[in-house]
């Protein structure tokens, strides 16, 4: 699927480009951090704030950012909606790498923004964009077959931000509502991060709030691709939404993102629900039938009771779809408390 630190099918034939959800209850998410708006001058009306440099550690590398960019590229669908959310489509003058269809309340703004490239478009393509900011959601995007390296950019005065919550072991909520407060601080629109992150917060209160209390949470096996080896979630964020949606991932175990595993060990662990990711070249249709017709997995439950469900790709994403992921995913192991 979309780990971060494994180039997926999805992601294949890339060219050399520049220099280029337990998850946390939803009461740990109340330590996402925030930025009281600095009081303004009687010389100025714009906050003194956003003359001064932003400076943060972002994929192991100190960047400081003296201004707001303006003009972004954007590399995958999860930061372009973070990006089009936070109100900052005047701010953006490419986009590329989308795994389906754009959320419908952003797609008026996301139409207006050239699409440079269905995947991680090549050196001189982002370089016609001319652009001051480029954003990018996995760790492919800034390696050999995306866009180049951060320091690369920055040696031709292009500033970069990579999606911590995306290439980080075990990330959560938490981990995601810090990314949108780092690109608030960024782009100097602190208050529309907060704003964002609360909306997000109070939206999956309320499916957690269906959910209620779990005694036995229900085994869940994700099934992202894979014939003869199926390659499934370990410990990634889905995990985590898993938890928080009353779920348990039966190879959370694992300790990396995404794992190659043997169908041996997922009738050994005997699944009750299946979610199918939907992405890529093979059909959810063509994957179900796949797991129903399987053999080896005649008898786990999840195949006697035809529990398989299904989450798309961009709604599993470290982005601004964590409320619609958790809900999907509720509703698919809880659909009685949904009624």
């Amino acid at each position: 699927m979309f780990k971060a630190n494994k180039t997926r099918t999805i992601m294949k034939g890339l060219g050399f480009g520049i220099m280029t959800t337990a998850m946390l209850l939803v009461s740990a998410c109340g330590s996402t951090t925030t930025t009281q708006a600095p009081a303004k001058t009687e010389q100025t009306a714009a906050p003194a704030a956003e003359s001064k440099p932003v400076t943060l550690t972002n994929n192991g590398i100190e960047m400081t950012y003296p201004s707001a960019p303006e003009r972004t590229v954007t590399l995958n669908q999860h930061v372009t909606e973070i990006m089009l959310a936070l109100g900052l489509a005047d701010k953006m003058v490419g986009t590329a790498y989308l795994d389906d269809k754009i959320l419908p309340e952003l797609k008026a703004d996301y139409d207006k923004i050239p699409v440079l490239s269905d995947k991680y478009p090549t050196k001189e393509v982002l370089l016609a964009a001319n652009p001051d900011f480029v954003y990018a959601g996995w760790k492919n995007g800034f390696g050999e077959k995306g866009v180049g390296t951060m320091q690369d950019l920055e040696k031709v005065g292009i500033k970069s931000y990579l999606q911590e919550s995306s290439n980080t072991p075990g990330p959560t909520i938490d981990d995601v509502f810090a990314d949108i407060t780092n690109i608030g601080r960024i782009f100097r629109v602190e208050d529309k991060a907060n704003d964002l992150i609360n909306k997000m917060k109070s939206e999956m209160d309320q499916t957690i709030s269906k959910i209620g209390k779990v005694d036995e949470p229900l085994k869940v096996f994700v099934y992202d691709n894979g014939e003869d080896k199926p390659f499934t979630a370990a410990n990634n964020y889905m995990t985590s939404l898993i938890k928080t949606a009353g779920g348990k991932n039966i190879f959370d175990d694992i300790q990396k993102g995404w794992a190659e595993v043997s169908w041996e060990q997922v009738v050994s662990r005997n699944p009750d629900v299946i979610i199918i990711v939907d992405y890529g070249d093979r059909t959810v249709e063509q994957k179900r039938n796949f797991l129903l017709t399987k053999k080896e997995l005649a008898d786990i439950p999840a195949i006697k009771n035809q529990r398989l469900m299904v989450l798309p790709l961009s709604a599993a994403s470290e982005g601004v779809r964590a409320p619609i992921a958790l809900k999907i995913l509720a509703e698919g192991l809880y659909p009685d408390k949904f009624k």
